[in-house]
């Protein structure tokens, strides 16, 4: 298999007493499908995956499943602290017969690299899939660093790597000494770089409710291979990227996801929803991004 493309983490839908809204959960699905992602992870953080009971993230994995069956590629995320928990995540991915899993760092325990390749490589003896490494240090508080990355790349299964932490010498890296291990871009305002560098995939939050625009993007730079147009896209998407960035993550891509039409409802605790003025704020940033982008892919601007 390989990752290409945009991959959505998915929003679990919440109704007004906190519980799963399945029915809106296959609207999400279906409104994914529509705009041609290439995949859909479940369990990830945008996802809300840390405030669910570990029953109710296997039943999302299955039900995502049911509803997508061969459409797109289903990735199923196995983060967990205990590497029995991220063991079972991965198991019940094979079961379903999901395309690929997630492989995490364990947050908090701050184990050493091979301490955490083991854990990596324990997962992927579980389920025997595709896996899809995502270094995160700014929420795992360790790196997958050179060491780390050597021992796990030792398995046939380890295809891919999203990439969070932000440091471009990072990306540079992982293009030039592990060319076996594609490259995803897992930092949203860098994805023009990521693409230039080599990397086919972009595992973005905001195409939850913004799919075609993310979707324009990755056309203009990987299949196109038109970098003017993809800087273009790029720019026009920025000011997203910055409202995203101010620390309610989550709680903007539900917003956005409601704007779009989609009634996902609030997060769980120990997030809160957004204030007023932030979802005004946000609301004019999305207008003025989807017409910009409109003008560019229809060929109107030539800036």
């Amino acid at each position: 298999m390989k990752f290409e493309g945009i991959y959505t983490p998915a929003v679990t839908p919440h109704k007004p007493d906190g519980e799963i809204d399945w029915a809106v959960y296959s609207e999400v699905l279906e409104s994914l499908i529509e705009a041609k992602v290439h995949g859909i992870i479940i369990g990830g953080s945008t996802g809300e995956y840390y405030a669910q009971t570990p029953e109710e993230r296997t039943e999302l994995a299955a039900y995502a499943k049911d509803v997508i069956g061969t459409r797109v590629q289903l990735i199923v995320s196995t983060g967990a602290i205990r590497t029995e928990d991220a063991v079972q995540y991965a198991k019940d991915a094979k079961a379903i017969k999901a395309d690929a899993i997630l492989v995490t760092s364990p947050p908090y325990a701050l184990p050493t690299s091979k301490e955490n390749a083991i854990h990596a490589l324990t997962i992927d003896r579980a389920a025997n899939l595709p896996i899809m490494l995502y270094n995160y240090p700014g929420r795992m508080c360790v790196s997958m660093d050179e060491d780390y990355l050597t021992r796990v790349s030792e398995s046939k299964n380890v295809i891919a790597i999203k990439e969070s932490s932000g440091d471009m010498g990072r990306v540079h890296l992982l293009a030039r000494q592990y060319p076996n291990i594609a490259l995803s871009c897992g930092w949203d305002d860098q994805a023009l770089e990521f693409f230039a560098w080599g990397a086919r995939s972009w595992v973005c939050a905001g195409s939850n409710f913004l799919p075609k625009e993310h979707v324009a993007l990755y056309e203009a730079c990987v299949i196109e291979k038109n970098f003017d147009k993809g800087r273009q896209i790029m720019s026009a998407m920025m000011p997203l990227m910055n409202a995203l960035d101010g620390g309610k993550f989550v709680q903007s891509i539900k917003y956005g996801c409601e704007v779009a039409g989609l009634k996902v409802g609030d997060v769980r605790l120990p997030l809160q929803p957004l204030e007023a003025e932030e979802k005004q704020s946000l609301e004019s940033v999305i207008a003025e991004l989807k017409r910009n982008v409109a003008n560019i892919t229809s060929g109107a601007s030539h800036g």
